[in-house]
């Protein structure tokens, strides 16, 4: 098969591999659209040590199961593989499964390439209604969706329900789009890219703007950089919630004593559940997360050129979906 493979720190070839080959209980599935993630940027810039040269990153993927039963079916794939019978499976919270893998992770190839295994349990099937460049965006919206339902949750009735997303890329989009889907009606998305405020504004139904200083009960940073931290810690109300997805950096930016004695809300947010993958999907599928007509598509023999573009900031769009 032809896989784009990450070969060393902003190098990536569009080269042959061999085919994967299904386990017991997997499927064959050949892929026909794959999203680039943020952290699949951070492993390109040589920034993720979970993702050592060489490796074909991707985990934002739908196509086409090829052979067994479910030969021709189409389906949206969730990368992140669990045991199934550890304490946090059993409560389904398999984001927190100790043993829990994900495709473009060793041992564990991605799907920047023309075909993946996956367990039949990570599937869900795309109805014929819905593209597989749609059926996509699952991943990604799935993580954001389950940061607006943890940081719901916690956030208590008394407050009004406003947010704000700081970060306007795909996952920031996300989560405004699965607030809006769980009745948070004012959202704000903190931009500082022009282009993309404009693109989030006017494709996207979004309201974005370059900075902002009120004080809003749930703040989501999905950049996760100490200068996003510490405009999350001073914008959140008192009593509020922080939800971070973000992993620009590691350390800093928190205003532990504003948190503290103003008593914020901090919760730090991994992936999705197995039930937060399907709803997303179903919400996707029913049209409750918008038109999401705002990706850029690229040929994956042209992945290289779609993450140097991404690295120079010259793509307005949240997300390029590559094509195989």
């Amino acid at each position: 098969m032809k896989a784009l493979v990450y070969e060393a720190p902003e190098t990536l070839a569009y080269r042959d591999m061999p085919d994967p080959t299904p386990a017991p209980g997997e499927h064959l599935i050949r892929v026909q659209s794959v999203g680039i993630c943020g952290s699949d940027m951070h492993a390109y810039l040589g920034h993720d040590d979970r993702r050592p040269a060489p490796l074909i990153l991707g985990h934002e993927a739908a196509g086409v199961i090829v052979g067994g039963p479910r030969d021709g079916d189409r389906v949206t794939i969730n990368p992140l593989v669990t045991c199934g019978d550890c304490p946090a499976c059993a409560a389904g919270r398999e984001n927190l499964c100790p043993e829990r893998q994900i495709i473009s992770m060793p041992p564990r190839e991605g799907a920047f390439a023309q075909f993946v295994t996956m367990p039949e349990s990570n599937l869900v099937t795309v109805p014929d209604t819905v593209s597989l460049d749609k059926a996509s965006l699952a991943e990604p919206l799935a993580v954001s969706w389950h940061a607006a339902r943890l940081a719901l949750d916690a956030l208590h009735p008394s407050m009004d329900r406003r947010a704000l997303v700081i970060g306007g890329g795909a996952i920031g989009l996300a989560a405004a789009l699965a607030l809006h889907a769980m009745d948070i009606d004012d959202v704000t998305v903190v931009e500082p890219n022009a282009a993309r405020r404009r693109f989030l504004n006017d494709r996207c139904g979004v309201k974005s703007v370059e900075r902002h200083d009120r004080a809003t009960p749930l703040v989501v940073d999905a950049v996760g950089f100490a200068a996003t931290r510490q405009v999350a810690s001073e914008l959140a109300s008192p009593g509020g919630v922080i939800a971070h997805i973000g992993l620009g950096e590691d350390m800093g930016g928190l205003n532990i004593r504003r948190i503290t004695l103003q008593e914020i809300t901090f919760i730090g947010t991994y992936t999705y559940t197995a039930q937060d993958f399907r709803d997303t999907a179903h919400a996707l599928f029913d049209g409750r997360l918008g038109a999401l007509d705002w990706p850029e598509t690229r040929d994956l023999a042209d992945g290289s050129a779609a993450f140097h573009d991404l690295r120079s900031g010259r793509v307005a769009a949240p997300k390029i979906i590559l094509n195989t």
